[in-house]
């Protein structure tokens, strides 16, 4: 990563944006931390229904990892930090 060599400055307005996206995201990753557990005190209920559940629960890590991203990119682009 090369991270800027200068004082990066921020408005107000970008503070409080970012850190609405910072929000959001820890908000929708709670939510899919909160379906996977619910996901895995089904199966411990009812172990024959894990296939039934078992695609649903792939797809959350990869939307969790996917808000990390946006957001990281967000970050990096405010702050002028670039990937080499």
């Amino acid at each position: 990563m090369i991270f800027p060599d200068a004082p990066v400055t921020l408005t107000p307005e970008q503070i409080v944006q970012h850190n609405q996206r910072l929000s959001q995201m820890r908000h929708d990753i709670n939510n899919s931390l909160t379906v996977l557990t619910g996901f895995g005190e089904l199966i411990r209920l009812r172990p024959e229904a894990a296939g039934k559940y078992a695609e649903q629960m792939v797809s959350h890590p990869q939307r969790i990892a996917e808000k990390i991203r946006q957001f990281s990119a967000e970050w990096e682009a405010l702050a002028g930090i670039k990937r080499e």
